[in-house]
């Protein structure tokens, strides 16, 4: 058992609440233990320069912490994003492209943003997850204005950590966990058990090919269990 009493198979108790804010074209709040992070999906009648004319749309994310989402204070990044902070955004906007027909979206883009409220581990993880339902939300708008058609909306999409913890392997890890992982995994997938992302490293020694297969069985079924609860969340709405 770890110290959150938590299987090594289990999640973090996880909520999401859609429609969090009231002006977002789609929002929710999700919560993985003790990381909160509110996703916000807008609109906008535009794409990025470099794709204008090609009548296709988009999809990006955004990413910040607040300062006092960590236990000392994270100061603002006001002079430029941190390496950390763009890969994330990367991170996310592809996760979550995945998940729309870009090609029926118009020429319209969906930036969701993605605000750590509390930070106990993965943050960028839980942004993808909870962009998703702000991101569906958001198209949902669109298709009941008969702006786009209901199959703009594709396979959803979630992410989950995973990692080798004092030789186990273990699932959805919160911050102590991760900072003692001698190998860790963020990995995203959709609800056909395909793989759109996964990032992973061994901090030291190197492992065997047969415990990444154990890492990666265990990220599928944490993601399955997200979608699963994603769509209870949509359901609710």
């Amino acid at each position: 058992m770890r110290k959150d009493g938590r299987a090594n198979d289990a999640l973090r108790q996880v909520t999401i609440s859609p429609n969090y804010l009231d002006y977002a074209d789609g929002s929710a709040l999700i919560t993985c233990g003790k990381t909160r992070v509110l996703c916000a999906a807008s609109i906008e009648a535009t794409v990025p320069p470099w794709m204008q004319g090609r009548g296709t749309g988009w999809v990006t994310g955004e990413y910040a912490m607040l300062p006092r989402s960590t236990l000392a204070r994270t100061p603002r990044e006001t002079k430029g994003l941190s390496g950390r902070t763009q890969e994330i955004q990367r991170l996310i906007g592809r996760s979550l492209r995945a998940a729309v027909n870009l090609s029926l979206l118009g020429e319209r883009m969906i930036i969701v943003d993605c605000d750590v409220i509390q930070a106990d581990g993965g943050t960028r993880t839980a942004s993808v997850t909870g962009g998703l339902v702000a991101l569906h939300l958001a198209l949902r708008r669109l298709i009941g204005d008969g702006l786009v058609p209901e199959s703009v909306l594709s396979s959803p999409v979630a992410a989950v950590s995973v990692g080798l913890v004092d030789g186990e392997a273990l699932l959805d890890l919160c911050y102590e966990e991760d900072a003692r992982a001698a190998v860790d995994f963020n990995v995203v997938m959709n609800a056909s058990g395909e793989f759109i992302e996964v990032q992973g490293t061994a901090e030291g020694k190197p492992f065997p090919r047969s415990r990444l297969d154990d890492l990666l069985d265990l990220a599928r079924r944490g993601v399955s269990d997200l979608i699963a609860l994603q769509s209870q969340a949509l359901r609710a709405t």
